[in-house]
């Protein structure tokens, strides 16, 4: 695996990979790696004869009094980890090589819909700052294909969104969410966890898990569904952030005859926010 610091030199290496007319394919990530993360690699490995990961905690995406400073940052193990799944080229810039000319002057992209719900009602300004960096990022590498996790689904939507209008010519790929035996989705903040919320986290999970049977056995009445799901998570320990049944394209409210339905969660532990999501598609 090679490894990059600067963006020139990523370039170059890139274009004779290029003009031997290898599919490009690329993993964007903020490090401190786990087995989800290797799987997107891996699933990049099905459709590309190259894959770019890159890591970078992007400072731009974190909002006031948020885990900038404490973000896990194991760059050794993560390109252990990296090397060991066949990855080719990995990137990894700092601060000055990403934002030459600072955040409070760096130009934004700026995606107006499907940004100030959910995630983006409780985090302002985070995916303008994903969406800009993720911009950089598809400039610097020009991949043919990007995989992201199917976790964040709302940051995969405003990324797809993103590509199409602007014109972007790169194949999104989703991947499947990657989870623990109980059922909590892999993240990175899961190391967060103090060991007696780890216990009781999936119950996040849970609570999707029966919205969506409610859903599937016909109840309409998506409001009610979300106020019980809440009262669960409650009742676990926790505090919702947001409990969402949306429509999949859109995140909007779903309507009764939405047929592509996904529902989103978030909750507070004492110690880390965590989210999961559950589509289901009705007859």
């Amino acid at each position: 695996m090679r490894i990059f610091h600067q963006i020139q030199s990523l370039r170059d290496a890139l274009k004779t990979e290029r003009a031997a007319g290898k599919r490009i394919g690329f993993v964007p990530t903020m490090g401190n790696l786990h087995d989800g993360h290797i799987a997107l690699i891996k699933q990049a490995q099905t459709t590309c004869d190259v894959v770019v990961c890159s890591i970078f905690v992007n400072g731009l995406q974190f909002g006031l009094n948020e885990d900038w400073d404490k973000y896990p940052r194991t760059f050794r193990e993560d390109c252990d980890k990296l090397k060991a799944a066949g990855c080719d080229y990995l990137f990894n810039p700092d601060d000055n090589e990403m934002y030459p000319n600072g955040l409070d002057t760096q130009t934004r992209v700026i995606c107006p819909t499907m940004t100030d719900v959910l995630c983006g009602a409780s985090r302002p300004g985070h995916f303008e700052g994903v969406t800009t960096v993720v911009t950089k990022l598809f400039n610097i590498v020009q991949p043919d294909e990007a995989v992201f996790g199917i976790k964040d689904y709302q940051q995969l939507a405003v990324i797809r969104r993103m590509a199409e209008d602007l014109c972007i010519p790169i194949q999104i790929t989703a991947a499947a969410i990657h989870r623990e035996a109980d059922g909590l989705a892999m993240s990175s903040r899961n190391s967060y966890l103090k060991p007696e919320e780890r216990a009781k986290v999936s119950q996040l999970q849970a609570s999707l898990q029966w919205a969506a049977a409610e859903i599937k056995a016909g109840k309409k009445d998506f409001d009610v569904i979300e106020l019980e799901a809440k009262s669960q998570i409650i009742a676990a320990g926790f505090r919702p952030d947001y409990f969402s049944v949306c429509n999949s394209r859109t995140l909007a409210q779903a309507a009764h005859d939405d047929k592509n339905i996904t529902i989103l969660g978030a909750m507070f532990t004492q110690s880390a926010r965590l989210i999961d999501n559950l589509s289901i598609e009705l007859n």
